[in-house]
């Protein structure tokens, strides 16, 4: 049990998966001990088993008194499409003076349950209350954590309500201070999205714009002077009709006319 303890707390956070079957091994052993049931149940929530991680975290608070993991809970409950009754947990785990963590990840909690809800206004003035009532990007400093997470999730918000430069400061702001506060970012990373595709394009429109100058630019020239064009090249054939037998050739439409006679069979009409 031990052995499987020590595996899944080493894997939780690289390999939730693998850690969640380690920690479930542990549970097969010694299901009566609360330990084993939080290792479960965080390992569940890291793997994204939230209704597996919701009913072992519950289980270990019965059987430690340990309060701990509301946030986790109320969190689990949005995941699992509840948000009404994540308001709730958050509502009275907040009633209980839990400390500054805890109420900041209640607190983030509390403003994607409402945005759950469709009430974007009430989870703005969640996060502008958490970021100090009138917030500013330039107020953001490095290895503030907490305060980093309010404003990824402002920033998220804000691209949500269509304040695209403003929300555009946010990420800016965050993501100078922490480059992985936007990996699980769903606004942004459509975003960014859009914008490597538009580059592309882009691209390829500049790439077909320089093909057709230049192809203007070889017509302009033959027109110029026209009579380079008729002047006969040392095949006998004039440019025009050089150019006209290559495009054939490419299509492979070529003229059977332009076989010799010699190589025609008699007694057909080819």
């Amino acid at each position: 049990m031990a052995a499987h303890l020590v595996a899944a707390g080493t894997l939780v956070d690289d390999d939730p998966q693998t850690a969640l079957l380690h920690a479930r091994a542990a549970r097969d052993r010694a299901s009566r001990v609360a330990v084993v049931r939080e290792a479960v149940g965080v390992a569940a929530y890291h793997a994204e088993d939230y209704a597996e991680a919701a009913r072992e975290l519950r289980a270990y608070r019965r059987m430690s008194g340990d309060e701990a993991y509301r946030a986790v809970l109320a969190d689990c409950e949005r995941a699992l499409g509840r948000p009404e009754v994540a308001l709730r947990l958050v509502g009275e785990a907040l009633a209980g003076s839990p400390d500054e963590e805890e109420t900041a990840e209640l607190r983030l909690v509390e403003a994607g349950a409402r945005r759950d809800l469709g009430e974007d206004a009430a989870a703005r003035l969640v996060l502008e209350a958490a970021l100090g009532g009138r917030p500013s990007p330039d107020a953001l400093a490095e290895g503030d954590a907490v305060q980093l997470r309010f404003a990824a999730a402002y920033a998220d918000l804000l691209h949500a309500q269509g304040e695209e430069q403003l929300a555009q400061r946010w990420h800016d702001a965050v993501a100078a201070l922490d480059p992985e506060a936007f990996a699980n970012s769903v606004e942004f990373t459509e975003l960014e999205e859009v914008e490597v595709q538009d580059e592309a394009e882009g691209e390829d429109v500049a790439e077909g714009e320089d093909v057709a100058e230049g192809a203007a630019a070889a017509v302009s020239e033959v027109e110029a002077d026209p009579t380079d064009a008729d002047e006969p090249s040392s095949t006998g054939r004039s440019f025009q009709d050089e150019v006209e037998a290559e495009v054939a050739e490419l299509l492979g439409e070529a003229d059977d006319d332009a076989a010799a006679p010699a190589d025609r069979h008699p007694g057909t009409d080819d």
